[in-house]
Parts: C-alpha cells; structure tokens; sequence
C-alpha cells in the first residue's frame, strides 16, 4: 500500500479527459504501488476517509497514473479542484460484477450484446456502474435503455454519454 498527499486537478483541454478532475500518482509512487505495471488496472484504499474499490488508474505515458475524481467522490470529500487530499492505495484483485439488470436486458437486443462483448472489462464496466449507481429505479431503468441503444449504435460509454447529451440538450 502506498500513501501519500496530493492536490485535486482538473483538465482543461485534454481530449476525452476535458473537464475531469483526477489526482496524480507520480512515476516512482506509480512503481512501488505495481511495480512494472504501465497498462490501467484497478486499485482500492481511501481519498481522506472516503473508501475506494474498484477505481481505475490510467496510465498518463510517463511512468505516472491519473486517478479520476467523479463528482459522487468530491461530493463525499467536499473537495474540489486545488484542493488537498491524502490517498491510500493498494492493487485490487477482486473481480469485478456487472449490472445483472443490463446483461439481462442485453439478451434481448443481439446486436447491443454482440458490441458489448467486444468491449474490454473496463469499458463494460463503465456501463455496468452507471447502471447501478442510479437512485430510483426508473432512472435505472431510463439508463439501460440508453445503453441498450448506444451500444447498437456501436458507441462506447463516453460517445453514449456525449450523444444522450446532445439530445437532451437539443429537446
């Protein structure tokens, strides 16, 4: 386990990541963590005293890793970018469960399925947690259907997102 005190940052213009506040795990923080480990993979621990599990880190090129800090996360930290946040990290090896709701539902529309399953395990799992971190149950229900469609469409979670945007926008 590693653990150390950062400062919340935000992207401005960065691709995809435009607008994402994420932490930084420095090259050598990065090696002690996973040593030899440049691909994303999963880690687990706490931001201050807020509990982590299942949280990707990205690799950024440089040996480094960005831990993306979603609103839910800065809402529980009451934290926002500039802010300072002491992190514990450790590898998370358990596996991870989808949405048994979306499978479900992905049975009944082969193309959206056949996309799906092309997807890596972490690409599914954007879809998967966005599914189940609804509130009430017609919001999940209102976000299956928009990923059954987007995934017909061929899109991935962030192309899903952008287009039921647009459309929500424009309505």
């Amino acid at each position: 386990m590693i653990h150390f005190t950062t400062t919340l940052r935000k992207f401005e213009q960065k691709g995809e990541k435009t607008g994402w506040t994420y932490l930084e795990i420095p090259p050598h923080l990065a090696e002690e963590l996973n040593p030899g480990v440049r691909i994303i993979y999963r880690v687990k621990g706490t931001l201050d005293k807020y509990p982590l599990a299942q949280v990707a880190l990205l690799p950024m090129g440089d040996g480094g890793f960005i831990l993306p800090v979603n609103g839910t996360m800065r809402r529980a930290l009451r934290k926002q970018e500039g802010a300072i946040v002491a992190v514990a990290l450790e590898v998370d090896h358990s596996p991870v469960a989808l949405s048994d709701d979306l499978l479900e539902c992905l049975q009944d529309e082969p193309r959206a399925l056949e996309f799906f399953n092309q997807l890596t395990k972490g690409h599914q799992n954007y879809f998967s947690k966005w599914v189940e971190s609804a509130k009430t149950p017609a919001t999940k229900a209102k976000r299956i259907a928009q990923c059954i469609q987007g995934l017909a469409m061929h899109m991935d979670y962030g192309s899903m997102i952008r287009y039921f945007k647009k459309q929500a926008n424009a309505g």
